[in-house]
């Protein structure tokens, strides 16, 4: 066995789908892994102007603090077309700093706001900011979120859906049915949301996260849910790989065979003779 893993290569970039494209695989992929919630999309805007021209834009009421996955749920949900600046997020918080709209709070780089909540001290609370993976600020003013059965984000940016771990292994299968990659993924902790939209939005990589508390309590996010971000190329891959491995058998819900049945003969109707 070697002692290190091969390094993973350069993922392999298909065309732009188009918002229609997506529209079709976003119905698609609900169909094929039962989903609960709408997959969606994100795209950021360097001019707020053009953002905000989007048919069917909502933005949160004036005053009013607001997160970015309260956004995501509003989307994901209620199939709102959300649009937010600077303005419209909780000061001192993570979100815009995620997004690109702001830089990093001091009292969040500083580690002062988590210290003696999240982190027993300010080198740990400080780190945690430092480590996180964040859309550099300074190019972006506005970000909108759609479902992508809308069209209205085309293209977004990244594309999103929440999902059990059983369909979002699947999904993982799918996106490794034509091509072989190994995925890596990451857990900031709190501030989860760093891991999904802050990182894919920032690399252009597919990122899966375990939602955090914040997105549980503020965002309504399930126990049972994670939130895979990715490039629309990707997401449309993936879809691809899904139906494949339908074809094959290999569907959700899984038909449980049983813990104390003799394997051999489910395995067969997969493997046959091999």
């Amino acid at each position: 066995m070697p002692d290190t893993l091969d390094p993973i290569p350069p993922r392999e970039t298909g065309p732009m789908p188009t918002g229609a494209d997506l529209k079709a695989e976003a119905e698609a992929l609900s169909e094929l892994l039962r989903l609960r919630t709408l997959p969606f999309g994100m795209k950021l805007f360097e001019d707020a102007a053009e953002m905000e021209a989007i048919q069917g834009l909502r933005k949160p009421n004036e005053g009013r603090g607001f997160t970015t996955c309260q956004l995501v749920t509003q989307v994901r949900t209620a199939g709102f077309t959300l649009g937010i600046v600077r303005d419209n997020l909780r000061p001192n918080a993570s979100c815009g700093a995620n997004i690109g709209l702001e830089p990093v709070p001091e009292k969040l780089s500083s580690g002062e706001n988590m210290t003696g909540v999240w982190f027993e001290n300010r080198e740990a609370a400080a780190a945690h900011q430092a480590q996180m993976p964040r859309v550099a600020a300074g190019r972006y003013s506005g970000l909108a979120a759609s479902p992508l059965r809308s069209g209205r984000l085309d293209p977004p940016d990244i594309c999103l859906f929440y999902a059990t771990p059983g369909q979002m292994i699947l999904f993982i299968n799918g996106l490794q049915y034509r091509s072989y990659r190994r995925y890596d993924f990451q857990v900031t902790g709190e501030s989860a949301c760093a891991d999904s939209w802050g990182r894919a939005l920032a690399t252009r990589e597919t990122s899966l996260s375990i939602p955090c508390y914040a997105e549980r309590r503020y965002g309504g996010v399930a126990d049972d849910e994670l939130l895979m971000a990715c490039p629309p190329d990707e997401f449309v891959r993936g879809v691809d790989g899904l139906r494949a491995l339908a074809k094959n058998g290999l569907r959700y819900p899984y038909p449980p065979y049983g813990a104390f049945a003799d394997p051999s003969a489910g395995m067969s109707k997969s493997y046959g003779s091999r």
